[in-house]
């Protein structure tokens, strides 16, 4: 009995993967354009148009960007660029029709996108 307990002690040690379970329940975002933007300045235009980073959603989790298209993971909180030219960039959802740009440490940064129409 010990023998299989010093056999079995290595497997049981052995890192496990980390879990891929989302934060919630998958979700999709409208279809849609949708058009960013960052704050403008006080006495100024209210906000400057950032037009590299405007996509369209199309149907089920993809999106289509001026440069190509890809896919994206949506929760009731937030959205993960995975594919494409966004992969990478993450966002927290405000409401159905605003985004909000994340920082790599997670909190809320300053560029918006907004679904127009």
């Amino acid at each position: 009995m010990k023998r299989w307990a010093i056999l079995l002690a290595p497997v049981l040690m052995m890192p496990q993967p980390a879990s891929a379970q989302p934060e919630g329940r998958l979700d999709t975002l409208r279809q849609g354009e949708y058009r960013c933007a960052l704050p403008g300045v006080a006495g100024g235009q209210p906000w400057v148009r950032v037009p590299d980073m405007d996509f369209v959603i199309e149907n089920g989790s993809s999106y289509a960007a001026a440069n190509g298209r890809g896919t994206y993971l949506a929760t009731r909180e937030r959205v993960t660029f995975t594919r494409g030219p966004l992969k990478g960039e993450r966002f927290q959802r405000r409401g159905t029709r605003i985004l909000v740009r994340l920082a790599p440490d997670g909190t809320a940064g300053r560029l918006r996108c907004v679904r127009a129409g």
